[in-house]
């Protein structure tokens, strides 16, 4: 458990970036084998710290212990523990790694006090190591005999949090071979986004079964201006695809991957006729006319949990793959830290998440009503012919508001 007291009110979390700097002498024989690289810690356009990582390429150097000795501090220290005489990386370290052909050493942190939390540094590691390694890399961090000062001590506590093995007691080593490390940058990555929508950090509790952090403290269930807007994006362009679908399909059956939006629904639905098609069409347009009238959602039945499930799936792809479609659609929209937490978007805006439990082949049947599953768990409309029947008659959707398309 850390002892740090999590980043400081005001710290702009959100907009934390890294700026990835390095100089290659061309023709420098000390340039091959090992890389410097400068990394600088911004928020909203302003440094707040920097760290830097060594990249020692085993197959591009002659001799990678002395040419990591050379270059003092740290990765001194690390080429002592992981390479022999000749270079060659030591029989212990052979033993301890899965199988890694270079090293990645991290070093050197200096961080301000407002942004000094080993979540914050653990993404930051982690964003590096993405960038700069790939599956045959070893990743070095101090352990807790190498901490000289905050920034080792922070690095430290960040290897700890991203799964980091101890080599000795001054040495910490991520694998990349091994899913437990990516793993835990996607926690490490979901808390962090944690702190950035709170402006504070998330309680801890030790017995707490969901990754130790309390939900009590939400902000309220409402979407972000710019959250809405991209969502209901997402909602408009599935709508177009799975109308798209039941013009081409009509009543005939689908097999699984067929169609854009139909084909991606779970297999209970392959042999609906095309009314069932055209309802569950307008469950994208219902959910997208909601937002573009009042900035909100909640799905009313099965079918529109379905669409909104998908929207938001759809949504979090448009963040990451459509930045200039994302600007347009949010232009003039003030920016908020918790925009575009899509994770958050899939915990609180479903009161279950049962509908994605007929994507689970082993639980074939458990949409029959009477099966002995089904009552176990209190289920409800998951059987395709109740999708579009309203969890609560008082919030109906009006039965005349027609179809976008006939």
């Amino acid at each position: 458990m850390s002892t740090h007291p999590g980043p400081a009110a005001g710290a702009d979390l959100a907009r934390l970036a890294l700026d990835f700097h390095h100089t290659h002498q061309l023709l420098d024989p000390a340039a091959q084998g090992v890389q410097t690289w400068e990394v600088r810690i911004t928020a909203a356009g302003t440094p707040v710290g920097r760290l830097t990582a060594v990249r020692g390429l085993y197959w591009k150097s002659d001799n990678l212990r002395e040419r990591m000795v050379d270059d003092q501090s740290f990765p001194a220290l690390v080429a002592a523990q992981l390479l022999d005489e000749e270079g060659h990386f030591t029989h212990e370290f052979e033993e301890f790694i899965e199988s890694a052909s270079s090293v990645l050493v991290v070093d050197r942190l200096r961080l301000e006090e407002a942004f000094a939390d080993p979540v914050v540094v653990a993404v930051v590691v982690a964003a590096v190591i993405d960038r700069l390694t790939d599956n045959y890399f070893a990743v070095v961090l101090p352990a807790k005999n190498a901490c000289t000062d905050a920034g080792s001590a922070l690095l430290a506590e960040a290897g700890v949090l991203l799964s980091a093995q101890e080599f000795s007691d001054e040495l910490q080593i991520i694998d990349n071979a091994l899913a437990a490390p990516e793993e835990a940058a996607q926690r490490v990555r979901s808390r962090l986004r944690s702190l950035a929508r709170h402006g504070r950090p998330a309680d801890w509790d030790e017995d707490d079964e969901d990754d130790g952090w309390d939900e009590d403290g939400e902000e309220g269930e409402e979407l972000t201006a710019r959250t809405a807007a991209v969502l209901r994006v997402a909602l408009e362009e599935l709508s177009g695809q799975i109308w798209q679908d039941v013009a081409a399909v009509g009543d005939a059956p689908l097999g699984r991957g067929e169609g854009r939006v139909l084909g991606s629904l779970p297999p209970i639905i392959f042999r609906q006729d095309r009314q069932w098609r055209r309802q569950m069409a307008r469950c994208f347009d219902d959910l997208a006319a909601d937002l573009a009238g009042t900035g909100a959602v909640r799905p009313l039945c099965t079918g529109e949990e379905m669409a909104l499930h998908l929207g938001i799936d759809r949504a979090k792809s448009l963040t990451r793959n459509r930045s200039r479609l994302v600007a347009k659609s949010v232009e003039g929209l003030d920016e908020d830290r918790r925009d575009f937490d899509w994770d958050w978007c899939s915990s609180v805006l479903f009161e279950d998440h049962d509908v994605l439990m007929l994507f689970d082949a082993s639980l074939d049947g458990i949409e029959d009503s009477g099966s002995e599953v089904n009552q176990a768990l209190g289920l409800a409309n998951l059987a395709a012919a109740d999708w579009f029947e309203p969890f609560r008659p008082g919030q109906a959707r009006d039965p005349d508001r027609g179809f976008r398309h006939p």
